[in-house]
């Protein structure tokens, strides 16, 4: 039964992104996310000009003169969200965690896709897949997504995303668009990504805490690492301790961007403390110019 806090909680994140889906945010969606290729149309007489390898030649030899094929370019397609909400993701500093910044931002990318008439799936991982929900589309269908998304009781720790990527591998055959969200605190999974993305258009999402990315000065703390169990006590009132800290989470996000420029694969990063709204846009108009 769900209760009624989490059905209040879809209809803020549908009112929400209701918004943010505007006509132009979807006409940006459908510029940088066009069909995967060409669907027959129809017959019709040749004209001068046009492509001659277009000609149907049993429409020719039955009408006695020269006809082509026309295509129109295949708009529906497939949206498949690859979400990670292993333990690492159950934090944040600003309001909100990690993972409800990965629902929302999930739920934004579905309804500008059934807007677009196209279908959208959903599979959330850990160091298991947890759940697969096949390709649909429709309103409901994505309600239906965000609620599983939002109600999902993490019962794993840790995060396996090689492991996610070859079950998707073996699910999705038609070619997909992926977005691949997660705060990527894994190892072993550049090898898999770009196996996959040879087949799919893979995007990775990267959601971040500021946190994480500068440690804020608040004495003795003790740290628990909630995938592992590894503790550790920290003085952060040391400035050599948060200097050292920020560069080591610098150098993360940085080799993290190499390895997904390495393959090919396009990074949007998120954060909890930031509209990611702004974030989407950018990286619309980043791949609108480069295609």
């Amino acid at each position: 039964m769900i209760d009624a806090e989490l059905i209040k909680k879809v209809r803020q994140i549908q009112i929400y992104t209701s918004h943010m889906v505007n006509a132009d945010f979807a006409g940006q969606y459908e510029s940088v996310f066009k069909g995967r290729g060409m669907q027959f149309e129809e017959v019709r007489e040749y004209t001068p000009g046009d492509d001659v390898r277009t000609i149907d030649w049993n429409v020719t030899a039955r009408a006695g003169k020269p006809y082509v094929k026309q295509f129109v370019e295949e708009r529906e397609m497939t949206v498949m969200l690859a979400v990670d909400l292993s333990a690492s993701g159950d934090f944040g500093t600003v309001g909100r965690l990690k993972n409800e910044l990965a629902a929302e931002f999930c739920a934004v990318l579905a309804f500008a896709a059934v807007r677009n008439n196209d279908k959208v799936g959903l599979i959330i991982f850990t160091d298991q897949i947890e759940l697969f929900i096949p390709p649909k589309k429709g309103s409901s269908h994505v309600l239906r997504l965000i609620r599983e998304l939002l109600y999902f009781k993490m019962l794993r720790k840790k995060t396996d995303i090689a492991l996610a990527l070859d079950y998707l591998g073996r699910v999705t055959r038609k070619k997909a668009t992926v977005f691949l969200v997660s705060d990527f605190v894994a190892e072993g999974y550049i090898r898999p990504l770009s196996l996959v993305n040879r087949r799919h258009d893979v995007i990775a999402v990267a959601v971040q805490d500021p946190a994480e990315a500068a440690m804020p000065s608040v004495g003795l703390v003790e740290f628990a690492d909630a995938e592992t169990g590894e503790v550790a006590l920290v003085d952060t009132s040391s400035r050599a301790f948060r200097r050292r800290f920020a560069e080591a989470s610098a150098r993360r996000l940085d080799v993290l961007e190499s390895q997904f420029a390495s393959i090919n694969v396009d990074c949007i990063q998120v954060r909890t403390d930031r509209p990611y709204i702004h974030d989407l846009v950018r990286f619309f108009h980043k791949r609108h110019r480069r295609y």
